[in-house]
C-alpha cells in the first residue's frame, strides 16, 4: 500500500473517531458530571436539519499540501426505508501532491430524482437510472435488516447512536454551558482514544445491518483497516476534541478537533482542522431542484467515463475499477497544467436510439444478468 493510501486512511479514521465520539443515547446540564453527558448524548431523533462541516490539513512530507474542504447543506428525513432528501454543497481547495485543487460540486437528492453539481453547472440523473440506485439501496436496507434478526430497517443507524463512547474518550472534562447556534449546550472537552475508536468502528463495519447498506455503496476497506489499527494507533500524536450537547434535547450539535497524525518511517505529518455543526434539527427544510440542470451523460462525456462501468461498480466491481475511475474524476478537477477536459480520453456516448432501448431494458432490470443483457444494448 502506498504513504499517501496509508496517511489518508488514517486521517479519515481519525476524523471519523471525532465525529463518532459524539455518538451515544440523552443528558446535559453546565454542572453534570461529564461521563453521564457523553454517555447520554446522542443524534437519534434527528429527522431533519442542516449540516456545516469543515476541514482543514496541512500535510508535511513527500506528498505534502494544504487543503480545506467544505460541505454544507439541508437535509431531511423522507422516512426510515428510503434515501432522505438533501442538498449538499462540497467545496476543495488547495494543494495535493504539487497540484493545485479547486473543487466545487455537490448533490441534490428529491423524492424520484437526483442531481449532481460540478465545476459550477448541475446536471440531473435520469429517473430511471435514479429509480435503479434507489432500489439497490433498499435492497441493501432489506438484506441488513433479515440478516440483523427481523430487527428494524434503520437497524445500522440505532447500532451508531448506541455505541459505547468509553471506547473513544479519554480525560473528560465539562467546560460549561455555551450557545450553539442559539441552542444552549454543555461543552465538554477530552481527547481520543485510537485504538478504542478503530475498534468500535470495524466492529459497527461488520455490523450486518450496516455492512449491508455500507457495500451497496462500494467495496468497504475492512482488511486495510485491520491491517493498519496499530499502525493508526501509534500515528495519532495528539487528538483532541470539544463536543457540543444540547441541555433540552441532548443532541449533539457541534463537534471540533485538532488531530496530529504521523505515520511511523513514512516522513510524513498531517495536521487536521476538523469542524461539524448541526443546525436547524427537526425543522422544515425547504429542498428544490437547481435550475438549469443538463443530462449526467454530458458530464460523463466530458470526464471520460463509461455509464456501464458505474454500473458494473454497483454489481460488486473491485476497488481497482473504483480507483481508476477516481483517477479520471480527479485529473478533470484540476492540477497545474490540467485540461478543461480533466486529461480523461472521450468516450463516445450512444445514440438517442440506443439510449432509448437501454433505459426501457434497465427499467425492466431484476438482476446482474438482466442489467449485463441490457448492456450488450449499447455495443
Amino acid at each position: 500500500m502506498s504513504r499517501k493510501r496509508t496517511l489518508f486512511l488514517i486521517a479519515a479514521v481519525a476524523a471519523l473517531a471525532a465525529l463518532l465520539s459524539a455518538c451515544g443515547g440523552g443528558g446535559g446540564g453546565s454542572s453534570e458530571d461529564p461521563q453521564k453527558v457523553i454517555e447520554n448524548a446522542t443524534f437519534e431523533g434527528v429527522e431533519s436539519g442542516t449540516v456545516d462541516l469543515t476541514m482543514n490539513v496541512k500535510a508535511e512530507g513527500e506528498h505534502g499540501g494544504n487543503m480545506k474542504i467544505d460541505l454544507t447543506g439541508p437535509f431531511q428525513s423522507t422516512g426510515a426505508e428510503s434515501l432522505p432528501e438533501l442538498a449538499l454543497a462540497l467545496k476543495a481547495n488547495g494543494k495535493a501532491d504539487g497540484e493545485n485543487v479547486d473543487f466545487e460540486g455537490g448533490l441534490t437528492v428529491l423524492g424520484d430524482r437526483a442531481y449532481v453539481g460540478f465545476d459550477g453547472k448541475n446536471y440531473e440523473v435520469d429517473p430511471t437510472t435514479f429509480g435503479y440506485v434507489k432500489s439497490g439501496f433498499e435492497k441493501a436496507e432489506q438484506e441488513g435488516e433479515k440478516e440483523s434478526a427481523g430487527a428494524e430497517a434503520n437497524a445500522c443507524q440505532k447500532a451508531a447512536t448506541s455505541m459505547n463512547l468509553e471506547e473513544f474518550v479519554d480525560n473528560l472534562e465539562n467546560e460549561g454551558g455555551e450557545e450553539v447556534e442559539g441552542v444552549k449546550t454543555t461543552k465538554l472537552s477530552g481527547d481520543l482514544d485510537p485504538k478504542g475508536a478503530v475498534d468500535a468502528i470495524i466492529r459497527l463495519m461488520e455490523t450486518p445491518a450496516c455492512s449491508a447498506e455500507l457495500e451497496s455503496a462500494g467495496p468497504l476497506p475492512f482488511d486495510e483497516l485491520k491491517e493498519l489499527k496499530d499502525e493508526i494507533t501509534g500515528a495519532v500524536k495528539q487528538a483532541h476534541a470539544d463536543i457540543y450537547v444540547g441541555e433540552d434535547d441532548h443532541i449533539v450539535r457541534k463537534v471540533t478537533a485538532d488531530l496530529t497524525v504521523e505515520p511511523k518511517g513514512s516522513g510524513e505529518k498531517a495536521e487536521i482542522e476538523f469542524d461539524f455543526t448541526l443546525g436547524q434539527v427537526n425543522e422544515q427544510q425547504t429542498i428544490k431542484a437547481p435550475p438549469n440542470a443538463e443530462p449526467l451523460e454530458k458530464l460523463f462525456g466530458q470526464l471520460g467515463i463509461n455509464p456501464l462501468e458505474l454500473l458494473g461498480m454497483m454489481e460488486g466491481g473491485g476497488t481497482d475499477d473504483l480507483g481508476g475511475l477516481l483517477e479520471g474524476i480527479t485529473g478533470a478537477i484540476g492540477g497545474e497544467g490540467s485540461s478543461s477536459g480533466g486529461g480523461g480520453s472521450e468516450i463516445e456516448l450512444p445514440s438517442s436510439g440506443e439510449s432509448k432501448e437501454f433505459t426501457e431494458c434497465l427499467s425492466e432490470a431484476k438482476s446482474a444478468s438482466d442489467v449485463q443483457e441490457c448492456a450488450s444494448l449499447m455495443e
